[in-house]
């Protein structure tokens, strides 16, 4: 099993792409690979969508069709999802029919250091993916003032939010036969 993870942050020290670390942790049966080029992928132009497509977004398209399954970690904001996590969502999204995220099994989780953990981010995103064909999870994972959840070289402290991340990307990565009994 391959587990892809994407950070909707590009911040140095971001809470999120911490917490796709701690994720890194929960399952030792499944390769587990963080993407680190958000920040590479240009701004969607549909003029520039089609073949060969730019090299980081072909490169992001060709990791998401290795893995059987994506996680993706989102910050929130002004209530919503990061700008450059929906531009990738954008290209990745074409051709619509034949996607690289449809059908493909996606989780999301987040941290923010406000009171709601990226609740309206999770569900902007959750509403995104289900548009572009992906096989959503409904299971949020919310991390509300990260800055006390993370010591300060980034390891995820708080046993709970650790137990339901774990228990999230075991079942992102259980096969998908047994889920479906």
């Amino acid at each position: 099993m391959r587990l892809l993870a994407i950070s909707g942050s590009v911040r140095q020290g971001s809470y999120n792409t911490a917490l796709l670390r701690a994720a890194a942790g929960c399952t030792a049966n499944s390769q587990f690979v963080v993407w680190p080029g958000l920040a590479e992928i240009p701004a969607y132009d549909q003029d520039l969508d089609g073949l060969p497509a730019p090299l980081p977004v072909a490169a992001l398209r060709h990791e998401i069709d290795k893995a059987d399954a994506v996680l993706i970690a989102t910050p929130e904001y002004n209530g919503s999802i990061p700008g450059a996590l929906k531009n990738a969502l954008d290209w990745l999204s074409r051709p619509f029919a034949t996607n690289v995220l449809r059908n493909k099994r996606v989780a999301v989780v987040g941290a923010s250091t406000g009171l709601f953990g990226a609740a309206g981010a999770q569900a902007e995103l959750r509403k995104v993916l289900a548009v572009i064909g992906a096989d959503v999870l409904d299971t949020p994972l919310l991390v509300p003032t990260a800055h006390k959840a993370f010591a300060p070289d980034g390891r995820l402290e708080d046993r709970t939010v650790e137990g339901a991340l774990c228990a999230i990307v075991q079942e992102l990565a259980r096969d998908p036969a047994a889920r479906a009994a």
